[in-house]
C-alpha cells in the first residue's frame, strides 16, 4: 500500500493472521505423514513447533482460542503438489505478516520466521522445477489450481468492516505479491495469475 493502514485494522489483522496460523499449523501437521524427502520432514517439525508457539501468542494477545480441529486438512499426496501448496499457503501468511507488522512493529519476529518458512518452500519448488519432467509440469498445474482458488481465501480473511476502506487495495496488493512470486519461482508464466475465479482455497 502508499500509505499506512488505519489502527483501526488492527484487531481485524491480528485476527486474520491467528487463522491463518491455525491454518499453517493443521496444513504443516498433515503435510507429515504424507511422503516427503526427509530433510523436509525434519523442517515440518520444526516448523510446527513454531507456528504452535505463533499460535499461542496470539491467543494471547486476542484473548480468544482459536478453533480447535478434530481431523487434519486432506493435503495432496504427491510431493510436488504439496510442496506447492504449502508454498502458497506459506506466501499468504508473509503477506498478513507484512501487514501485521505495519501496525504492531513489535512483532517483527514472527515476520522474520514467515520469510525463514517461505524461503524455505521456495527452494523446494525451485528445486522440483529445475529437474524438469512431469514432476515439474504437475507443480505448474498445481500452481495454477491453488491460484485459481486464492482470490476466495483472500476475501474471506478481509471480510471485517474495519477494512472496508483499504478492502480492494489489499486485496489486489496480496494478490499481486503471490503472483509475483510464482511467476519469479516458474510456476507461472507472465500473463497467468490474473483474472482468475474467487473460489475459495
Amino acid at each position: 500500500m502508499t500509505h499506512p493502514l488505519p489502527p483501526s485494522c488492527e484487531r481485524a489483522i491480528l485476527e486474520q493472521f491467528l487463522k491463518a496460523e491455525a491454518m499453517a499449523l493443521w496444513a504443516v501437521r498433515a503435510a507429515q505423514v504424507q511422503d516427503v524427502p526427509r530433510g523436509v520432514l525434519q523442517f515440518l517439525r520444526r516448523h510446527e513447533e513454531e507456528e504452535a508457539e505463533h499460535l499461542k501468542q496470539f491467543e494471547s494477545l486476542l484473548g480468544v482460542r482459536s478453533h480447535d480441529k478434530t481431523a487434519l486438512p486432506r493435503m495432496p499426496s504427491q510431493w510436488r503438489v504439496l510442496a506447492v501448496h504449502l508454498y502458497g499457503y506459506e506466501a499468504l501468511g508473509l503477506e498478513f505478516a507484512r501487514l501485521l507488522v505495519s501496525l504492531r512493529p513489535d512483532l517483527t519476529s514472527i515476520l522474520d520466521d514467515e520469510e525463514v518458512h517461505v524461503g524455505f518452500f521456495e527452494q523446494e519448488v525451485r528445486a522440483i522445477l529445475v529437474h524438469g519432467g512431469t514432476a515439474a509440469d504437475g507443480a505448474r498445474q498445481a500452481a495454477k489450481a491453488w491460484r485459481r482458488r486464492l482470490a476466495g481465501t483472500v476475501d474471506r480473511y478481509l471480510h471485517d468492516e474495519s477494512l472496508a476502506s483499504v478492502r480492494d487495495e489489499l486485496r489486489q496488493q496480496i494478490l499481486n505479491a503471490i503472483d509475483t512470486r510464482f511467476r519469479a519461482v516458474g510456476l507461472l508464466s507472465r500473463a497467468e495469475g490474473q483474472n482468475v475465479s474467487h473460489a475459495a482455497v
